[in-house]
């Protein structure tokens, strides 16, 4: 199902893939976790790394629940070349930068971009979205501008 979940990554300007860069299983039963790099499609010079469980086919015969991942994932974000900054969204809430299936049709891995201003530092949030019963599992993790040699092509925020 890891092929599926990586050719549905959808970025809020367009559409990217995920590049699956690590496979661990985790036991006999086909379980992995998966390792994918992400570009951030606003932020040139951020790669974003998300890891998450993905479910084995004896795993889902075994216990039912066929097309449901686990909501865990983590995700590193850090430079990886010289940064410039698009249009992003400045709002508390953030931008959504990238999401993807881990159910058929109701739970969706998403990663929100926040803008720290007073900080000066960008902030990723990893968590899932359920139509109910959402979950509070998330990671975050940070990429400090402060000292850094950015670009802003709309100029740097007030």
């Amino acid at each position: 199902m890891s092929g599926a979940l990586a050719a549905c990554v959808v970025l809020g300007s367009g559409v990217a893939f995920a590049q699956e860069v690590g496979k661990v299983g985790v036991d006999w039963l086909g379980n992995d976790i998966i390792v994918e790099a992400i570009k951030d499609p606003k932020v040139d010079g951020v790669t974003c790394h998300v890891s998450y469980f993905d479910r084995g086919i004896i795993d889902r015969l075994h216990k039912g629940n066929w097309f449901e991942d686990p909501s865990d994932s983590s995700i590193s974000c850090r430079q990886t070349g010289p940064i410039t900054i698009g249009a992003i969204d400045m709002s508390e809430g953030g931008e959504e930068v990238f999401k993807q299936g881990i159910s058929l049709v109701w739970k969706k891995q998403v990663v929100n971009r926040i803008y720290d201003k007073k900080n000066d530092t960008l902030i990723y949030l990893s968590h899932s979205r359920q139509v109910q019963n959402g979950s509070a599992k998330m990671s975050v993790t940070t990429v400090p501008l402060y000292g850094q040699n950015v670009v802003w092509t709309s100029g740097k925020p007030k």
